[in-house]
């Protein structure tokens, strides 16, 4: 089984083992598992004492952002970004975390970017308690989606820039990919902003004000990111019928040409069709200049013709 622990005393982190982790005489313990199977169920049962309800939540394989309060415990579920390949429908990967006065037991199926952040201010002596702990994973988890959301938008803007009938296939699948992602995102951030909401409003002395107030930034953050992936996701509609206006216009004025050129040749092709034909009585058709008279008609009709349309504009439509 693979984990880690962080016993903190004094305002000083000691790592440790998970076996060594719940031993007595620290101000708080951090014990953190990387994996989701039986193993690790067992050891939250014996070792750690939780009950069937928190091993459920901590272990569950389908999860979404949630915060419920447990007596004078808590359990959040947060989700971010994985170092590991994740689908465009599922993006982010989840942390189960359940706290209690000193004690925090969390859970990752995935490695996170964010827990490196939060290890960093474990070993560096900012965290003291566990809304600390929940404060910084939170900022953490925002703090890496931040350029993510960023990017899109920038992405979407490099789209729009180039805006261009020849391009497309390149834009429409370009602009996809930004509107799945963002759709992707938005999917976790709005019940994300939920979840640290309810947390910083919970009762409970292991939740400092400072905390509360740092959970309420986390949550006004996912707030201004999911608002922000919605407009991103309402810009990409836009793009795709901008980008499929453009199709169909260039279709339109393709379909235009291929008329016209049609219309010119029409009354061509009677006039030929009709000299073609191997019947008696043709007018002139015994005359030496009757070819070249011919040949005249169809260069007559064929100026009048287009002189026509350009008369009547169609081919600037």
């Amino acid at each position: 089984m693979s984990g880690f622990a962080y016993r903190l005393k004094d305002g000083q982190a000691e790592r440790v083992d998970l076996a060594a982790a719940l031993a007595d005489g620290a101000d708080m313990v951090w014990a953190h598992l990387n994996t989701n199977e039986a193993r690790a169920q067992a050891w939250l049962r014996d070792r750690a004492k939780l009950t069937d309800y928190a091993i459920d939540s901590l272990t569950a394989a389908e999860t979404r952002p949630r915060c419920d309060a447990v007596g004078n415990a808590a359990f959040l579920n947060l989700r971010g970004r994985s170092k590991d390949e994740t689908t465009s429908t599922d993006p982010l990967s989840s942390v189960r975390i359940w706290a209690t006065k000193g004690r925090v037991f969390s859970v990752t199926r995935q490695p996170l970017f964010a827990l490196d952040a939060v290890v960093s201010a474990v070993e560096g002596g900012q965290i003291r308690d566990p809304g600390d702990l929940i404060a910084q994973f939170a900022a953490a988890i925002t703090s890496d989606l931040d350029p993510q959301v960023a990017a899109l938008g920038d992405e979407l803007d490099d789209c729009e820039e180039r805006l261009d009938p020849n391009r497309v296939f390149e834009l429409r699948h370009a602009v996809t990919q930004v509107r799945v992602a963002a759709i992707g995102y938005r999917r976790f951030l709005s019940p994300q902003r939920q979840a640290l909401e309810k947390l910083a409003a919970l009762p409970g002395d292991w939740l400092q004000d400072d905390d509360r107030l740092h959970l309420a930034a986390a949550a006004d953050r996912a707030a201004r990111m999911a608002e922000e992936l919605e407009a991103i996701r309402e810009r990409s509609s836009l793009m795709h019928e901008a980008l499929t206006d453009l199709r169909a216009e260039q279709i339109d004025q393709r379909s235009l040409l291929i008329s016209i050129v049609a219309m010119v040749f029409l009354p061509l092709t009677f006039l030929t069709g009709l000299y073609g034909m191997n019947v008696e009585g043709l007018p002139f058709a015994k005359e030496p200049w009757a070819f070249a008279m011919v040949a005249g008609m169809c260069v007559v009709i064929t100026i009048g013709i287009v002189g026509y349309f350009v008369k009547r504009h169609w081919f600037t439509r």
